[in-house]
């Protein structure tokens, strides 16, 4: 039996430019952050019979990889060549549709547990890179670079795309002080709203594909604050991310009509006046977490969310990534 650990993220710069409608035309720049909520995956291969048996928010049993429903699980057993005897089951500490790259994680997670079952070492780029070959290229989703490799390599990490597609990782050169004081300043809230992000990325990918003028500007003006926010940080002036992110919010709804909504706007003009310097919405938006950057005060911030009926996340960042718990193999 296999056991990995897999973090989510939150994103910090350059969200969307990871989208192939984007790099490939103008390349990509991500500066995200992997956090200590966690996809649990177990895998194994049962002496008793050959069955499959793939156990996650539902439970199925089947005799051939092709009787799957749950796609990602079917995709990376046929990408890996197993289609019977083995049993996989997920855990996650966050749901679904939350924007903080719950999928990839699954993927990732899976992927790892799979090649330990088969007694293969593998870099975390090879898996960053499978699981953007199935949900991408084979499922088709309109995901892009950052959640395969944010899953993969956890930490705050800077993804620089080119236009074929190749990304180079690298931590961001934050002194630990200053990750501790921006950790401590950023605080994470759930709206309630989960959602599938496809349609929203697919508008977006769609607009960014047909060289829409207003999304490729906004796009190039992201990509440009992300660049802003790393400097920001590696700097220690990480204030500024806050005002970076009040920044980004303006420029992220023009780019999908589904990003935010009055209820949305209204939480967001809210915490400005409790305090927060700027937010940012998780994912392609439209739910999911609102995370807002707070220098002081947060206890009053906090009580003024709470009052909205939003529940916080508290977290850490994780700088370990995707990674093997268990090994009973």
């Amino acid at each position: 039996m296999i056991l990995t650990r897999t973090p989510f993220r939150i994103t910090l710069g350059g969200g969307g430019t990871d989208l192939p409608s984007y790099y490939t035309k103008h390349g990509g720049f991500i500066f995200s952050a992997g956090i200590d909520k966690y996809m649990f995956v177990s895998a194994n291969r049962p002496i008793a019979d050959d069955f499959i048996r793939v156990k996650y928010s539902k439970s199925e049993t089947v005799e051939h990889v092709d009787e799957l429903k749950n796609v990602i699980a079917k995709e990376a057993l046929r990408f890996m060549g197993i289609d019977k005897n083995i049993e996989i089951t997920s855990v996650a500490d966050i749901p679904s549709g939350t924007g903080l790259g719950s999928s990839s994680c699954y993927a990732v997670g899976l992927l790892h547990a799979i090649h330990a079952l088969q007694r293969a070492a593998v870099p975390l780029d090879v898996l960053a890179e499978e699981d953007f070959t199935i949900e991408s290229k084979i499922l088709k989703r309109p995901i892009g670079k950052q959640d395969p490799y944010l899953a993969a390599f956890g930490g705050l990490t800077v993804l620089d795309i080119s236009k074929d597609g190749a990304v180079k990782v690298r931590a961001a050169a934050v002194a630990k002080d200053v990750a501790d004081e921006l950790n401590r300043n950023l605080l994470v809230f759930f709206t309630g709203v989960t959602r599938d992000a496809d349609d929203i990325l697919q508008e977006q990918s769609t607009r960014a594909g047909e060289d829409d003028k207003k999304v490729i500007d906004s796009m190039h003006f992201i990509k440009d604050l992300g660049y802003q926010i790393l400097e920001a940080a590696e700097r220690g002036n990480i204030d500024e991310i806050g005002k970076k992110f009040h920044e980004h919010w303006g420029y992220k709804k023009k780019i999908s009509s589904k990003m935010s909504n009055p209820e949305f706007d209204r939480i967001y003009a809210l915490a400005l006046e409790n305090g927060a310097l700027g937010g940012k919405i998780s994912g392609a938006g439209g739910g999911g977490f609102f995370t807002f950057y707070v220098p002081g005060k947060q206890r009053h911030f906090r009580d003024a969310m709470k009052n909205l009926g939003l529940r916080e996340m508290r977290f850490r960042f994780d700088f370990e990534g995707s990674k093997i718990l268990a090994n009973f193999n």
